[in-house]
């Protein structure tokens, strides 16, 4: 039988007597504290700024600076760090500020406690600026002092102020630039022209405002529009100047391509200007970009005295675009199709073959240790006789004297010619070929400009809309068909314009080969052959420039 043993109850733990609840303050650090008799002294910045670089500014900005140093010097309670300013820079960029971009380092580095400035306008103009950097000053226990508006970020209750401030410190910097633009807009259209006489060569500013002539500049210009007619590449151009040791547009010692492309592009030179070529969409980050036609254009002549002829202007116009779009051709072993300007023979440019329209390529033919220069057909050359059966490879000398020959009796015989070919021209340019008058076309369309405007008043009132939109879009379409009409006429102006330069040129070559024997020169021949095709092995016909076409035999 089992017996079960009874254990004794659980003894009960004794009753805890809880104490009286008590509250015991933990003091805030000195460094922090509301008292001012423990507190340490706050390390102080000011930062200041002013927009432009005026005089009248220039004495606000050292205002402000002597103000705030002042300020923070006889404040017991206000350790002076440093003063922080920017002066003849835009707010809207905090990035573009050198100085605020000092003192935000500084802040990172722990040498500020707080930050006083006049008003939220100087702090920043871009609303998200101003946030985003309040907002880092503040998770760094920085404050940001707002005198006009009398707000301490680190004691604002929510940022809603802020940002109304903020977001009326950027409006207004978004309407002063509009007006800006206004003011610019018109500047242009009255034909006032600006010149930044630093980066222009052949100009300085004269004694009565305007642009004139210096003419050690204006000589190096010429060349350069002389030497890339003739076929210089702009690289050979630029590396020319630079072994001279003529100095840059800049003053620089080097010259770059894209110098001598912007020489040979820039209308001034001509004595006109186009006003309005860039615009600023955004004044927050007023990053300029080309104006494709999203802002109006104005275009000013006889401006200033011209260094360049507009005709020669205009040749090298048409010069640029021809080598920025030479056909491509696709040549055996590449990738892609070549289609760059090459100067090193003029031939490769000219000479092309009469089956096919494939332009020849320069080789040398090597035998019995005896080298000897020849041109062949791109496609017979690269893939046979698949794309051309018939075109024959010519010696280089045989087709240079050919072409030599050819230009002898050019100039012998066609002086009557190229006397029409410029009477021709000279009546295409003085509007006898044309009726049309580009003045009063313009003036139309001023007219209709008028006339719009008043339109859309109307058409803005109830009840215009259906009987004003025949006669809008009426108007709309004449001024579309003149506008479209004024650019050919001043496109066909420019052509006649360019071909008069070339016959004065192709006279004065002319006339200086009658009393010298003929030498095969690259650049004469650039200057004088549009084009050599080669017919057959036996002859070719050359193209001079005013369009005249002479055959010549290949005497092998």
């Amino acid at each position: 039988m089992q017996t079960m043993t009874i254990m004794p109850p659980l003894a009960m733990p004794p009753q805890t007597v809880l104490s009286p609840k008590t509250v015991r303050k933990i003091p805030a650090k000195p460094e922090f504290a509301s008292d001012a008799t423990v507190k340490r002294p706050k390390r102080v910045a000011a930062y200041c700024r002013v927009s432009t670089k005026k005089d009248e500014q220039h004495l606000s900005y050292e205002a402000q600076k002597d103000v705030y140093t002042e300020k923070i010097m006889r404040n017991p309670e206000w350790q002076y760090v440093d003063i922080y300013a920017d002066r003849g820079i835009t707010g809207t960029q905090a990035t573009k500020r050198p100085d605020f971009m000092r003192l935000i380092r500084d802040c990172k580095k722990g040498k500020i406690d707080l930050i006083i400035t006049k008003s939220v306008t100087r702090f920043a103009r871009n609303t998200l600026d101003s946030l985003e950097h309040v907002r880092l000053l503040k998770s760094m226990g920085i404050g940001v002092l707002f005198e006009i508006q009398n707000i301490n970020t680190l004691t604002m209750a929510n940022e809603m102020i802020l940002t109304m401030y903020a977001g009326m410190a950027q409006n207004e910097s978004e309407n002063i630039s509009a007006n800006v633009r206004w003011g610019w807009q018109r500047s242009f259209a009255k034909g006032k022209v600006n010149i930044s006489y630093k980066s222009f060569l052949g100009y300085r500013k004269g004694a009565d405002g305007q642009p004139e002539i210096v003419p050690e500049e204006a000589a190096i210009v010429r060349r350069i529009y002389n030497e890339f007619l003739m076929g210089f590449t702009r690289k050979q151009i630029a590396d020319s100047l630079t072994e001279l040791g003529i100095p840059t547009p800049m003053g620089k010692g080097t010259w770059l391509p894209s110098t001598v492309h912007s020489i040979l592009r820039n209308e001034k030179y001509t004595g006109d200007a186009l006003l309005g070529k860039t615009y600023i969409p955004d004044c927050l980050t007023h990053k300029a970009v080309a104006n494709n036609g999203e802002m109006p254009q104005y275009y000013v002549e006889n401006n200033h005295p011209a260094i360049i002829e507009r005709g020669v202007w205009n040749r090298a116009q048409e010069e640029l675009a021809r080598r920025g779009g030479k056909r491509k051709v696709k040549e055996k072993g590449t990738t892609s199709e070549q289609g760059k300007y090459s100067s090193k023979y003029a031939l490769t440019e000219l000479l092309i073959c009469g089956e096919c329209g494939t332009p020849y390529r320069r080789v040398t033919w090597s035998k019995n240790g005896k080298k000897k220069a020849v041109w062949r057909c791109i496609s017979r050359l690269d893939y046979g006789k698949q794309y051309c059966k018939e075109s024959p490879t010519v010696e280089e000398s045989v087709l240079q004297d050919a072409i030599l020959e050819a230009l002898a009796r050019f100039v012998r015989q066609n002086s009557a010619a190229l006397d029409v070919l410029k009477q021709h021209i000279g009546m295409a340019l003085s509007g006898e070929a044309d009726g049309d008058d580009p003045y009063a076309i313009q003036a139309r369309i001023g007219e209709i400009g008028v006339a719009l405007n008043d339109l859309y008043e109307l058409i803005a009132q109830p009840g215009n809309e259906d009987g004003c939109e025949s006669q809008f879009e009426a108007l709309y379409g004449e001024k579309a068909a003149l506008k479209e009409k004024l650019a050919a006429i001043k496109a066909t102006a420019n052509h006649a314009s360019a071909e008069q330069s070339r016959l004065d040129e192709i006279f004065t070559v002319a006339d200086g080969l009658r009393n010298r024997p003929l030498e095969w020169e690259e650049p004469l021949i650039r200057q004088m052959v549009e084009c050599v095709k080669v017919v057959s092995k036996n002859w070719i016909r050359i193209r001079f420039r005013p369009g005249i076409e002479l055959d010549a035999g290949l005497d092998a």
